[in-house]
């Protein structure tokens, strides 16, 4: 049977359905809750049952715990009703205004930008256009009804072409597919926009922390940010293997133009034909060594789970305010909903 969910301290309210999450719920209601992967594997979405029962869904351990659940947590992208409910929940602007739709794309071109990331640029039906705001991500709806979820990397205002950055996963469906199988002039089709991975309004200086394909995103964020000519200190950290993975120039051209603007890419893995003279180590640690305090901050994260979850945690040791993190997860395939 349907129930009520009330969010605090807002007051809103919404009804969710039979077979129906919470967060399916309220983006059908237009009610802003933050939210990313919608597999219950990144915890963007976990908030606070206060009043009634759940089910929490299926979800990896380690995003929600048990004891979390003890102490009312719930993962509002897997969880749906037992009955009423009262959630504490903030709740955000922006997203909620735009349409959420199915789609039909045609792949323009395909793009080898490195020994395992492909870049595909989708093309819309002449009359159609898509809102969206900077950082969101989309879902490609495969044939046998599953998703898989990618990030724009291209802003808004430079809306011709959809750019999409995948990287060759090992088990992956659609990556596996896109690198040896698909071919320009196929249609795709997809639904979105979707996620809350998007600038906030703040004249603080910025660190973007991007790991591997987690620059698809950022870059969509900083091109947007130069579009409008907001000029807000940024420093990207762009987290990689080898120097082979760095696939994108584009970083070192935004140094070169904007002078606020710094590109510092860090290698984990340096092959030694790399001759690297750069950072080298894991990419939080980078900023860690660059930052003694975060207080006056806003980070923008978007890469592996463990990434973001250290990063999190260490920069908030650094006086990094909790509500001034804002992350985007590339998660494990845990659902047909999970990003790949």
């Amino acid at each position: 049977m349907p129930h009520r969910v009330t969010i605090q301290p807002s007051d809103h309210a919404f009804t969710v359905e039979d077979g129906e999450t919470i967060l399916e719920a309220a983006l059908r209601n237009h009610i802003g809750l933050p939210y990313g992967c919608r597999s219950g594997a990144c915890g963007s979405c976990k908030a606070t049952i206060s009043l009634g029962q759940v089910d929490y869904g299926e979800h990896l351990s380690g995003t929600l715990t048990a004891a979390e659940k003890e102490a009312g947590k719930a993962l509002l992208c897997r969880a749906m009703p037992l009955s009423d409910l009262v959630i504490q929940g903030k709740e955000i602007g922006g997203a909620t205004e735009l349409q959420i739709r199915k789609l039909p794309c045609r792949v323009e071109k395909i793009s080898h930008a490195s020994h395992d990331v492909v870049i595909l640029s989708l093309k819309l039906p002449a009359n159609e256009r898509m809102q969206y705001l900077a950082g969101q991500y989309i879902d490609i709806l495969l044939k046998d009804g599953k998703r898989r979820s990618y990030s724009m990397a291209n802003a808004p205002h430079d809306d011709e072409l959809i750019e999409l950055h995948l990287r060759n996963i090992p088990g992956g469906t659609f990556s596996k597919f896109a690198f040896t199988e698909l071919k320009e002039k196929a249609i795709l089709r997809f639904e979105g926009p979707y996620g809350t991975f998007f600038l906030r309004d703040s004249d603080k200086p910025i660190i973007f922390l991007a790991g591997g394909t987690g620059f698809a995103p950022i870059k969509a964020v900083i091109e947007d940010m130069l579009h409008k000519k907001i000029d807000r200190p940024m420093v990207l950290y762009w987290g990689v293997r080898a120097l082979q993975d760095v696939y994108s120039k584009i970083p070192g051209e935004w140094q070169q133009a904007n002078p606020n603007f710094t590109f510092i890419p860090v290698l984990s893995e340096p092959l030694s034909d790399d001759n690297w003279p750069g950072r080298t180590g894991l990419v939080h640690q980078a900023v860690l060594d660059d930052f003694a305090d975060l207080s006056g901050y806003q980070v923008y994260s978007c890469g592996a789970p463990i990434m973001i979850e250290v990063a999190q945690k260490t920069f908030a040791e650094r006086g990094l305010p909790a509500d001034e993190f804002f992350a985007d997860s590339f998660t494990p395939a845990i659902d047909p909903k999970a990003k790949t």
